[in-house]
């Protein structure tokens, strides 16, 4: 396996490929309507792109107000830390621009995984899109 790295997307320039992972990711596997997938954050985001040598595996969004969310990996490439990546680096992101307290709604079946990098359970279970979420919080220090 070639290196994982993770870099800084435009949605302008790199629309096409955002768009491809997180379709096949929520709108393919997980049945995400498409019209709740879609939304006029992505233009005022900082999107996230991972990649395996030259092939995009995943990708993420950090809002203005330190919500990151939209976090997904092609199921090839789920399991080989690849989320990790793409979160260490919106966190570094948020931090280096201020913003001490990130949040972000996550799939029930993912708190471990976040968990494991600072965030904390701040809501009761809800339904998003059919899928059980809760809201998770992290403060850098």
């Amino acid at each position: 396996m070639s290196e994982i790295h993770v870099r800084i997307a435009s949605w302008q320039d790199d629309n096409a490929v955002l768009r491809q992972i997180r379709e096949n990711v929520f709108i393919n596997e997980q049945s995400v309507p498409p019209e709740l997938e879609w939304d006029a954050e992505d233009a005022d985001a900082i999107h996230f792109l991972a990649y395996e040598g030259d092939y995009p595996i995943g990708t993420a969004r950090l809002l203005p107000d330190g919500h990151i969310g939209r976090v997904s990996v092609l199921k090839d490439w789920r399991g080989l830390h690849v989320g990790d990546a793409i979160l260490h680096r919106a966190i570094a992101e948020a931090e280096r621009i201020g913003l001490k307290r990130q949040m972000l709604s996550a799939q029930v079946h993912a708190t471990p995984f976040y968990e494991r990098l600072g965030f904390k359970v701040v809501s009761g279970e809800y339904l998003d899109a059919g899928i059980p979420h809760v809201d998770m919080v992290r403060d850098s220090h």
